[in-house]
């Protein structure tokens, strides 16, 4: 379908998606701006590194995607070498060296906000991509496994490439340097929590669905009554996102100013990596757009406990991390209608290329 047939079939809740999301963004930080004791009482409520609030509004948001997933199709997927090395490759190697390039280049008089972005550039997405892969019509076998990959990488990755870009590599550059020790806890956690649960939640529901009522049925009658708490979730989580650090975001504008343009070049630039690498690698559009998406978005509520949990919650780099989904939501969101419009860019012979 072309975009304005894609955009007719939406619900009233896809199709204003973005005025829903400002609407919350706009509620959040209203909630914490008025009443500072509310966004101390949702930070009180933690276990561990991992705010309870947020963790049950993305567990929503995730897991009536993930029970859309057909997982006896994923093994295609992971056949496929060129999405698995394009994600390795724009996740880890790509993402965290453009992320690194632009705090340097636009943030040079503010250390703490540049460490900050850093911190954001290494933290991969997980969780909120699959929102967005989903509105774009995204290969959602593709995006089950790919954010799966993320995870082991961002366990087995996220303190070694922390040294090298705070340490190692602005020392090659004689930048000034950053020490920082990471929790390998708190990362740890955040991979359970985030993707481990609503991953397993979804695997069941389907297997345990379809052999109930057969895959037909299971898809014609029970995931629709699913999908709409996806959006409920996403727009529950950025009310507490917002609440948590509102007065933090709207004391401070001038700062927000300055990390949010980096931050814009940096989703633009990684979209446009991602759609061009899945269309001259023969991807096709659904499987080009979740590796676009996947390489874009970033784990906000790590880059944001790592920050809290190393500089302090009233640290520039804590900042930084906040300043990120406030960013990020809208232009996302944006971006979704721009993948809609690049469809007739993937010819039907790609297309089933791809397939």
């Amino acid at each position: 379908m072309s975009a304005p047939q894609v955009d007719r079939s939406l619900s009233t809740l896809d199709r204003f998606l973005p005025v829903w999301i400002v609407l919350a963004m706009a509620a959040g930080l209203g909630l914490g701006r008025a009443w500072p004791g509310v966004a101390q009482g949702l930070d009180a409520v933690t276990v561990g590194h991992v705010s309870v609030p947020i963790a049950v509004g993305l567990l929503v948001m995730m897991y009536p995607v993930l029970a859309r997933v057909r997982y006896d199709e994923t093994a295609a997927v992971l056949a496929d070498r060129r999405l698995l090395a394009w994600s390795v490759i724009l996740n880890w190697v790509v993402g965290p060296a453009v992320m690194f390039a632009l705090s340097w280049a636009l943030l040079p008089d503010l250390p703490e906000l540049r460490t900050g972005l850093v911190i954001v550039g290494l933290a991969r997405c997980i969780a909120m991509v699959l929102i967005w892969y989903d509105l774009a019509r995204g290969d959602r076998e593709a995006a089950a496994v790919l954010v799966a990959v993320n995870s082991v990488f961002q366990v087995l990755a996220f303190g070694l490439l922390g040294w090298f870009y705070l340490q190692v590599l602005p020392g090659w550059l004689q930048l000034e340097t950053t020490s920082a020790e990471f929790s390998f806890a708190a990362i740890t956690a955040s991979v359970l929590v985030f993707l481990g649960v609503p991953l397993v939640a979804g695997y069941l529901t389907r297997r345990l669905g379809e052999r109930q009522w057969g895959r037909e049925a299971y898809e014609s009658r029970i995931l629709p009554r699913l999908g709409p708490w996806a959006l409920y979730g996403l727009l529950f989580t950025i009310v507490m996102l917002f609440a948590l650090q509102g007065d933090a975001i709207t004391s401070r504008p001038l700062d927000v100013a300055r990390v949010a343009i980096p931050l814009l070049v940096y989703f633009a630039v990684m979209f446009a990596a991602g759609m061009i690498a899945g269309r001259f690698s023969g991807l096709g559009y659904e499987r080009s757009t979740t590796l676009a998406f996947t390489a874009a978005g970033n784990n906000f509520e790590l880059a944001i406990a790592v920050a809290i949990g190393t500089y302090g919650v009233t640290s520039g780099e804590a900042l930084a991390g906040v300043i990120g989904p406030l960013i990020e939501v809208p232009v996302l969101v944006a971006l979704v209608q721009v993948a809609l419009r690049l469809r007739p860019w993937f010819s039907p012979a790609t297309e089933r290329q791809s397939a």
